[in-house]
């Protein structure tokens, strides 16, 4: 079946798509988290920041390889396709659809949610968060599919109004770091608090999130204009971009505050490093910015989250493909689709409060994290993406003899590397919790076999 997808979208919007995802709420929420698992050494902290921005440049690079050959109507999805074959690129895309997507979307809208709660002085974490978080995951997913063209705009404004207090807090604070001493001092600083649950290790699994969301630019490829220009660009120019921003904010932290009263700030860092830095007034309007920004991350997830039962349903497979592949004329989206992304973020959205956050079934009788579903899914589901990018990478040095050896071997190689490493980061990290994820993914995965359907010959 073919793509009935408009060509829609051009270089702007692809860039800040990917800019727009990735710079988002993770910069806001994992950085004290990072902090405290390097126990509170700001230069291991940058070391976390640089180390995962570099994997996200690598891969960025082998799929940009791929972005200037292959346009269909999913961009991982058509890689998966090209590199291992229509079985691999089926499970690659159920993944991504019943999986990634949903968890992604749905962990952004209650960050969102709970950060609107903490600017209106309401319950943060409680039902009010994840009624606010159900409203914008509603809200999300129909802007997108009854108006994509206004959604597609509101991604580059977000991601413009996202870049101001990043920037001004980067390089001010940046400045003043050095000119009042402590952005030197802080390299030397050594906390005695943090480093509880596993280091270094752990804080690049956590720091995953925060740049994240990269490949969901690859899902709108079949909608840009000139996709085998624009998308490459995007995506490697989005990537440098984010790693050289996030470490200039974390980096400028240090110009009004220590290690210490960094970790102790917890989710309201933002506020109270924008109230030292510019007053208390800046502090407030800062949240906003916040709330706006993660908005527009989730924006852009949802973007590619809705597309992802039609990318199954247009190579035959996935739910009643012949239906949910149906692209509705006056708005020009695959609305099934859509229906089905919302519900799968819904109940992904009713795992996070439940299980992980402080619904009844968080803690087990000995303390510990309930074993069944208790993992943070949006940093554990970030690293299974990571592990099956490895056939990718492999099948794609096998097979892509047109291409040089830079692009055929050694970006490849680097990739497999970095993934391989992410992969060992998350079993350091969540242990015996590795085990039981594994077992859903293995459920949902199964689950999947039951609607693919091999092309005919």
């Amino acid at each position: 079946m073919e793509n009935g997808l408009e060509k829609k979208y051009g270089l702007p919007t692809a860039i800040s798509m990917v800019i727009g995802i990735v710079i988002g709420s993770g910069v806001f929420f994992k950085a004290v988290k990072v902090l405290r698992l390097t126990g509170g050494s700001m230069a291991k902290s940058l070391l976390v920041i640089a180390a995962v921005g570099l994997i996200m440049i690598v891969c960025s690079c082998v799929f940009a390889s791929f972005g200037t050959k292959y346009v269909k109507c999913n961009g991982i999805v058509d890689y998966a396709e090209a590199a291992v074959g229509p079985r691999y690129a089926y499970f690659m895309g159920w993944f991504m659809t019943v999986l990634y997507y949903p968890i992604i979307a749905a962990t952004l809208s209650w960050v969102s949610a709970r950060y609107t709660c903490m600017l209106f002085g309401l319950e943060e974490g409680g039902g009010a968060t994840c009624a606010i978080a159900a409203f914008f995951l509603i809200f999300g997913f129909a802007e997108n599919a009854l108006s994509p063209k206004i959604a597609g705009k509101i991604q580059v404004s977000a991601t413009v109004i996202k870049l101001i207090p990043l920037l001004a807090m980067g390089v001010i604070g940046g400045i003043a770091g050095l000119i009042n001493g402590n952005g030197i001092e802080v390299f030397n600083h050594v906390s005695e608090i943090g480093n509880e649950t596993g280091g270094i290790f752990a804080a690049i699994c956590a720091f995953a999130f925060s740049y994240e969301g990269w490949i969901i630019a690859t899902s709108i490829n079949s909608e840009l204009k000139n996709a085998k220009r624009d998308l490459p660009l995007a995506l490697i120019g989005g990537a440098v971009f984010c790693t050289l921003i996030y470490s200039l904010y974390t980096y400028s932290m240090s110009a009004t505050m220590t290690p210490e009263e960094i970790i102790a700030a917890g989710d309201w860092l933002p506020k109270i490093a924008f109230s030292n830095m510019f007053g208390e007034v800046a502090g407030t309007v800062i949240f906003v910015f916040i709330v706006i920004s993660c908005l527009g991350t989730t924006n852009g997830v949802i973007m590619g989250c809705m597309r992802g039962f039609y990318s199954l349903s247009v190579r035959g497979c996935g739910p009643k493909p012949a239906l949910v592949s149906e692209v509705d004329k006056s708005t020009g989206m695959p609305l099934k689709s859509c229906i089905l992304g919302l519900l799968l973020s819904a109940f992904w959205l009713l795992q996070w409060q439940v299980f992980f956050w402080e619904g009844p079934l968080v803690m087990n009788v000995t303390g510990n994290p309930a074993w069944l579903l208790g993992w943070e899914a949006d940093e554990i589901v970030i690293i299974t993406q990571y592990a099956m990018y490895i056939p990718i990478f492999l099948c794609f040095m096998v097979k892509e003899k047109s291409f040089g050896f830079l692009r055929r071997f050694a970006l490849p190689v680097l990739g497999l590397a970095a993934c391989v490493f992410m992969c060992y980061c998350c079993v350091n990290a969540y242990g015996k919790l590795t085990l039981s994820y594994l077992a859903v993914y293995a459920l949902f995965m199964g689950a999947g076999a039951f609607f693919y359907k091999p092309k005919k010959e």
